[in-house]
């Protein structure tokens, strides 16, 4: 009887194995697939040619893709992890879903950790170098050339951020034992630079947040349309096509040579066009979507930035205050077992739509900062390399 339930035990393992697998199997490919056509939206055309930069392409884009859907995939996990502990908690003993269980969450994020670790060290470096080389003078160019350069080139980026790191530790902990542990490699150094990054990235972070839930109101304000309050939409409709007609005629009348001015005024029409086309587009919205849509989205927004800010205001005091609120190693109640929130199922929800909020935010800040507002994709216009 020992012998049979030591090999049921065995093939239950085993199946629970092939399960889980599966499911991670499944779940990045639906994720590569959303993010292959979300690059190939933003990719410009003219980069697919049919010689030897079509192949370095295809790689690059390969590796671009598999990067975003680890990206996405680390992004998702946290909700994905609250939604499946109050999924467990709401039906503990329903057939269907005993495949979610806490094996499969931690095997996710294990797996998310790992790919991570390889995007940011290796492959994202590669794909940059991979697409920018050209192979060694006096070598036969190809495939092959441009990749030994590329070789070279991480191997080279590997020991300046090695240099980078072991002088960072010297000047933060001079001491022969920390010196010492940054030999071992995989264990202590690879963990502390991600450490390091992971604290850029949060830096970044702290930075970018504030200043998207600012820019939040005027980009929704720009994507919805407004109220026509005390506004007569027909005039200015009328009056911005007499301007368009104004510049049109002055822009034929112009000679080539004048290529200055002729840019100058092209440029402003585009814009006095793209005025004409919101005029419009708001002239043919309904009643509702004037008059309901926008405040209620405009209301939303406020209230998610007020609990956002006054839950960052909580958590702080609390961090000074209470000794016991700081984050410890020791492992919680296993998924499954207790809410995450002291509100239940309505509080994990509230925490989502949160987390959410604050993702877009940060995106929304990040393409707003003066250093990082040219890096905005644009469709069908965005280079594999380089944004011009």
């Amino acid at each position: 009887m020992e012998g049979q339930d030591e090999v049921s035990a065995r093939e239950q393992h085993f199946h629970s194995q092939v399960r889980e697998s599966t499911i991670c199997f499944l779940l990045f490919a639906i994720l590569y697939i959303v993010s292959y056509f979300i690059i190939r939206r933003y990719k410009r055309k003219s980069d697919e040619q049919e010689d030897e930069d079509a192949i370095v392409n295809r790689i690059s884009l390969f590796l671009s893709t598999f990067t975003l859907a680890v990206s996405a995939g680390a992004v998702l996990l946290l909700p994905f992890s609250i939604i499946s502990n109050e999924i467990l908690l709401a039906f503990p003993q329903n057939y269907y879903i005993q495949w979610l269980n806490g094996s499969l969450i931690h095997g996710l994020w294990n797996l998310a950790s790992l790919f991570s670790n390889l995007c940011l060290f290796v492959l994202m470096p590669f794909a940059f170098f991979f697409l920018e080389s050209e192979g060694f003078a006096g070598l036969k160019k190809g495939i092959r050339a441009r990749i030994l350069e590329t070789l070279v080139m991480l191997i080279l980026l590997a020991l300046l951020i090695l240099g980078m790191v072991w002088v960072a530790s010297a000047l933060v902990d001079n001491d022969a034992a920390s010196m010492e542990s940054l030999y071992d490699l995989w264990e202590f150094y690879l963990p502390y630079l991600y450490s390091c990054i992971s604290l850029m990235g949060c830096l970044l972070l702290l930075l970018c947040t504030p200043v998207g839930l600012s820019r939040m109101f005027t980009v929704m304000g720009q994507l919805l349309v407004k109220p026509a309050i005390l506004e007569d939409l027909d005039e200015q409709i009328y009056m911005i096509t007499l301007e368009e007609e104004a510049l049109q005629r002055r822009l034929n009348g112009l000679s080539s040579s004048v290529e200055y001015n002729m840019m100058e005024m092209e440029q402003e029409l585009e814009n006095v066009k793209t005025l004409k086309t919101k005029l419009e587009r708001r002239k043919k919205a309904s009643a509702w979507e004037r008059n309901l849509v926008y405040p209620a989205v405009m209301v939303l927004l406020l209230i998610e930035t007020s609990i956002s800010v006054l839950l960052v205001a909580c958590n702080i005091l609390c961090l000074l205050v209470d000794e016991t609120a700081m984050p410890k190693g020791t492992r919680g109640p296993g998924i499954g077992s207790a809410s995450l929130s002291a509100f239940g199922f309505v509080g994990a929800a509230l925490e989502i739509i949160l987390i959410f909020y604050l993702m877009v935010s940060s995106v929304v800040g990040f393409y707003s900062l003066r250093c990082f507002g040219t890096f905005i994709p644009k469709k069908d216009d965005t280079t594999m390399t380089k944004y011009h």
